[in-house]
Order: structure tokens, then C-alpha cells, then sequence
């Protein structure tokens, strides 16, 4: 007992935890620095700045802190998070694009002296420097072997050491590896990327015992015999935590590991356990509709400005249509501005977009850098053919040539297309078979795992990649 009380006491964060830990953070952050900004603004006159909040010169001041997460939301990332040049990079990214958006809406408010100058700018110093602060500190101490969950994985076949790849290539690492269980006694005492086969179900007790192994994974995809089974179990009875190879590299990555997978997965992940409540569906219309008269506001402003400059530098025609897949592969029409040159595929012939496209023209790169190409496919989401959220549309020849040769590949159709996804924000363009897969990874990620609050972070992350010009 006095065992599992010692383990309990260990402080060992999982992932979901790591975050929620830099979301709180940096919003306390944010908080102490508009507090501090306030005060100095004011000349610590407490009475003068309950003054200014009845003239709403300073009301708005309390969007500073979450509109400071939301230029943050890349950092995120925990691998972006552990490394000091990301968060260098990162910080005064947020900082530079903040301060243009706040001279863009200085510069353009008719009422003179109705905004403050000195207020934000003591908000900026203050929030940079306390940042860096706290997010050096957690990149020093919180990526320690102290805070790090020390794990046995059980099962060294391909699974088991294609997690171990994947636990290598993760810098720094999101846990400590103590070695492998495997009960084919011919892997004992080999390694496999660096990490060693000590056992098999046998010795796991005392390997939990002497290892202080905190969780158990368990990469083993056919059947388990029964003496590993209750090793497990009684394991479980110790507080050690189990998870499967599939669950830890959703939680990891926020993809769904397709060529580690069992044959009836899709059966049981969509059938099973991803039937969506009528709630949401009705809920995430509702928003699409709001959310679509919105973008038709933003397509009118930007119409006449967008026209002119692709007109003049190549021409007619301004929008670009072309035929995708929708739900259950149903085909209709996404609109778009147009951004490559006229006769982009002459030949007919369907061609893979990606980054660096010399297609692209030069309107047409900066349009797809802050996602205004995808601005006309507001009419797609007001007429229903897409959601604001969901897997990109891909193309019908593209969708044959790709079920052919990635697993579940057809899965991504079982849900409504959209404008921003869970693999654009993490992953961007495929631009190849390879890339087309690890964005179906994502794409069934989002699917198994959708809800509002999902979508609502796909979309603040959408809108920071615009902000930072990060679209391809």
C-alpha cells in the first residue's frame, strides 16, 4: 500500500494536463500583464481608470489577455512548447502580428483619441517578457525526467516497435521508456530502436515494482494469451495506468495510427462509438448558417480589392470551380478565387497542389497565405455541400486513386467537408500519397472525436494561421 501511496505522490503529467497547463498559464500571464499594463497607464490613479472604463477607452482592455492566447495557439503544440527557439520564434511572432492589428484598428477609428497608445504597448512588454518567462521555465523543468511518465510497453512485434520509432522521434520525449514485454522468448534481451526486451508476462510485477513503472502500454493488435491478460489486470490493481498503442498515439499526435490498426476498427470507432448526438449535428448547422453570413459579409468586402488584383496580373477568370467529394461521396461544386495560372492541368490530368506550386501566381500565394481564396466557399456552407469544420473535399479521381492504396481512406467520407480541418491546422497539404495518408490520420481523428468544442478550436486555430500568414 505504502507502494501505490509513493506512486500517487509522483508528479507525472499526461498530455491533456501539459496543456491545459500552458492554456492556464499563459492566460494568467496575460491577466497580470493587463492588470500591470492598467495600473501603469493610469498612473496607478485607480480613480481615473474607473473613469476611462465608463468611457470605454479601457473596457476593451480585458481582450487583451484571450486575444493574446488566441496568437499563442500554435504553441500549443507540446513539441513547439519543449523547444526554446520555437518559443522565441513563437512569442514574438504574437507580439509583431498583435501589435499591426492593433495600429491597423488605431489608424482606422474616425474618433480621434478614442483608443490608447501607451495602454497596449506597456500590455505588450509586459506580456512578452512574462511569457518567455514562464514558458523557458516549463520548456527547463516540466520536460525533466521528474515530470515524465515511465512507461513498459508490452508487445514487441511491428506495432510495439513502430510506437517506439514514434516515441524516439518525439523531442524531447513525452515519457520515459523503461523497456519492452514480449512473451515470444526468442525477442528476450533484444532491442529494437534502443530499447530492450526484458521479459515476458512473468516478470512484469517485478518490473513494475523495481522500475516504478507508472503506465503500461500495450501494443499487441491479435489475440493476448491468457497468462498476459492477467498480468495485466493485476498490473491495473497496482494504479497502473493501461492504454492501448491506437488510444496513445491519438492522444500523442491527435491522429489515428491507419497502418496499425485492426480490420473491423472502422466498424467499431464509427459504428459503435462515433454516433454523433442530433444535438450537435442541429448545433453545428446553426453555426455553419451564422458563421456563413459572416463570410458572405467578408466576400463582399474583399470582392471588389481581390478581383482587381487577380485581373490585373493574369486575368479572367476571378473564381475557380471544380468538382469534390462530399458526405457519402456525394459530388458537388467548391468555389474558390482563383489562385493558380489559367490552364493550370491543360492536360486534364489531375495534379497534386502543394506549398510551393510554381502554379501559383503571385495574388494567388498570398491569398492562399491568409486563406482569402477560401473565403467564396462561404456559398458552399450556406447551401449545405460543406461545414465550416470538417476534412478538406478532394477531388473524385484523386479519392479513387487513394482508397486503392491507403487503408480507411474512404472513411473520411462518412463526414461533411469544410473549410478549415483538424489536418490543416496540424498538418496542411498532402501534396502526395504519403501526405495524403497522414492527413486521413487526422481527418479519422476528428471524425472519431468531433464535437463543438472541437470545432470551435479547429476554427481559432484557423484564424490564427490566417493572422500569421501560415496558410499554403
Amino acid at each position: 500500500m505504502a507502494e501505490s501511496e509513493r506512486k500517487e505522490r509522483r508528479i507525472q503529467l499526461r498530455t491533456t494536463e501539459r496543456r491545459m497547463l500552458l492554456i492556464v498559464g499563459d492566460l494568467v500571464i496575460a491577466i497580470i500583464a493587463m492588470i500591470a499594463a492598467l495600473a501603469l497607464w493610469s498612473e496607478f490613479d485607480y480613480l481615473a481608470l474607473s473613469e476611462e472604463f465608463v468611457r470605454a477607452r479601457a473596457a476593451w482592455f480585458v481582450l487583451l489577455p484571450p486575444l493574446w492566447l488566441l496568437q499563442m495557439i500554435n504553441l500549443y503544440d507540446l513539441r513547439r512548447a519543449a523547444s526554446r527557439p520555437d518559443i522565441l520564434r513563437g512569442v514574438l511572432v504574437a507580439a509583431g502580428i498583435g501589435t499591426v492589428l492593433y495600429l491597423g484598428i488605431y489608424f482606422l477609428r474616425t474618433e480621434p483619441g478614442s483608443l490608447p497608445r501607451r495602454g497596449p504597448l506597456y500590455f505588450l512588454i509586459f506580456v512578452v517578457i512574462l511569457t518567455l518567462a514562464w514558458r523557458l521555465s516549463y520548456a527547463k523543468f516540466f520536460t525533466t525526467p521528474t515530470f515524465m511518465r515511465r512507461v513498459l510497453v508490452v508487445g514487441a512485434g511491428e506495432s510495439g516497435q513502430a510506437l517506439i520509432r514514434l516515441l524516439n522521434e518525439i523531442k524531447p520525449s513525452p515519457f520515459f521508456v523503461v523497456g519492452l514485454i514480449d512473451d515470444d522468448v526468442d525477442k528476450h534481451n533484444k532491442s529494437f530502436q534502443g530499447v530492450k526486451v526484458l521479459g515476458g508476462s512473468a516478470k512484469l510485477e517485478q518490473l513494475i515494482q523495481g522500475e516504478e513503472v507508472s503506465d503500461i502500454i500495450v501494443s499487441i493488435l491479435g489475440p493476448m494469451n491468457g497468462e498476459m491478460f492477467q498480468a495485466l489486470l493485476d498490473a491495473q490493481e497496482r494504479w497502473v495506468e493501461i492504454i492501448r498503442m491506437p488510444v496513445l498515439y491519438e492522444e500523442l499526435l491527435g491522429r489515428v495510427p491507419i497502418h496499425h490498426l485492426e480490420s473491423d476498427w472502422v466498424l467499431r470507432s464509427f459504428v459503435d462509438e462515433v454516433r454523433v448526438s442530433s444535438f450537435y449535428l442541429i448545433s453545428k448547422r446553426l453555426v455553419d448558417i451564422l458563421g456563413a453570413f459572416i463570410g458572405m459579409i467578408v466576400l463582399l468586402f474583399v470582392l471588389p480589392f481581390v478581383s482587381l488584383a487577380i485581373v490585373l496580373e493574369s486575368g479572367r477568370p476571378i473564381f475557380f470551380t471544380q468538382s469534390r467529394l462530399g458526405r457519402g461521396g456525394r459530388a458537388f461544386q467548391v468555389i474558390k478565387f482563383r489562385t493558380m495560372a489559367q490552364d493550370a492541368e491543360a492536360d486534364g490530368v489531375a495534379q497534386w497542389s502543394f506549398s510551393d506550386d510554381p502554379r501559383k501566381t503571385k495574388i494567388g500565394n498570398f491569398l492562399r497565405r491568409v486563406h482569402l481564396d477560401e473565403v467564396p466557399q462561404f456559398i458552399n456552407v450556406l447551401k449545405g455541400d460543406m461545414s465550416l469544420v470538417g476534412p478538406r473535399p478532394e477531388r473524385p479521381e484523386l479519392v479513387t486513386k487513394l482508397e486503392q492504396q491507403i487503408p480507411f481512406y474512404r472513411a473520411r467520407l462518412l463526414a461533411k467537408p469544410g473549410i478549415g480541418g483538424w489536418a490543416q491546422v496540424n498538418f496542411g497539404k498532402g501534396g502526395s500519397v504519403e501526405g495524403s495518408a497522414t492527413k486521413l490520420e487526422y481527418d479519422l481523428y476528428y471524425i472519431k472525436h468531433r464535437s463543438m468544442l472541437l470545432d470551435l478550436w479547429i476554427m481559432m486555430r484557423s484564424i490564427g494561421s490566417a493572422i500569421g500568414f501560415r496558410g499554403v
